[in-house]
């Protein structure tokens, strides 16, 4: 047991106090972000900035400049998905949930494949593509890319993208000895699982609705 403890806590016997504290505070808000987004909740975005003004940050302490840019993005796409929950229509009605069509499905492509082009060139211009961790860390950051613009979107195929990208991030940040992020992502995992079936249920609640 002891053995364990120290694999996943030894290392911040050697980190900064204040680093701690504030990978704990992103961890708090991370999560508090995931789970109002399963709960369909504007929240969502005010937390999630939080978390990711945080994570932007102590990422770049890390080293990881792929997720380092994907919280710079998250912090940025927020405003935007922020003014889209919001915004009404015509018909004074607010986005909803939606499914993606053919044509959104190959603009994520081309989201997810310029992502990978943009990340690997920014590893290159800082001399850090010399890792495993830097291709799982390029290809988590088009993964995310692609499921953050969703939900800002509200498309429903955005958990699909999270629950791929967190499945991938716990790995990677446990061995990179960041415990706290790695339990955070484990979790993530779960409640976007539930987030997806949320979101299902209501789809399609509001399309039997709207064929009504």
């Amino acid at each position: 047991m002891s053995q364990v403890f120290d694999f996943l806590f030894a290392q911040y016997a050697t980190y900064d106090p204040i680093d701690i504290g504030l990978e704990i505070i992103g961890v708090v808000f991370g999560l508090l972000s995931v789970w109002l987004a399963k709960k369909n909740h504007i929240g969502v975005f005010p937390t999630g900035m939080i978390s990711t003004f945080v994570y932007v940050y102590l990422l770049f302490q890390w080293g990881l400049i792929g997720d380092m840019m994907i919280n710079a993005y998250y912090f940025a796409v927020s405003i935007y998905g922020w003014y889209i929950w919001t915004r009404v229509n015509d018909q004074k009605e607010q986005t909803h949930i939606s499914s993606m069509s053919t044509t959104e499905w190959r603009n994520i492509a081309a989201l997810f494949l310029g992502s990978l082009l943009f990340v690997y060139g920014v590893y290159q211009w800082f001399g850090l593509w010399n890792s495993s961790t830097a291709v799982i860390d390029t290809f988590t950051t088009a993964i995310f890319f692609s499921g953050m613009w969703l939900m800002a979107r509200r498309k429903i195929e955005n958990w699909i993208f999270w629950i791929v990208g967190d499945v991938i991030s716990v790995p990677l940040y446990l061995v990179k000895g960041f415990s706290f992020t790695s339990f955070q992502y484990l979790i993530f995992t779960l409640i976007a699982i539930f987030g997806y079936l949320a979101w299902k249920k209501t789809l399609d609640s509001h399309q039997l609705t709207v064929l009504k």
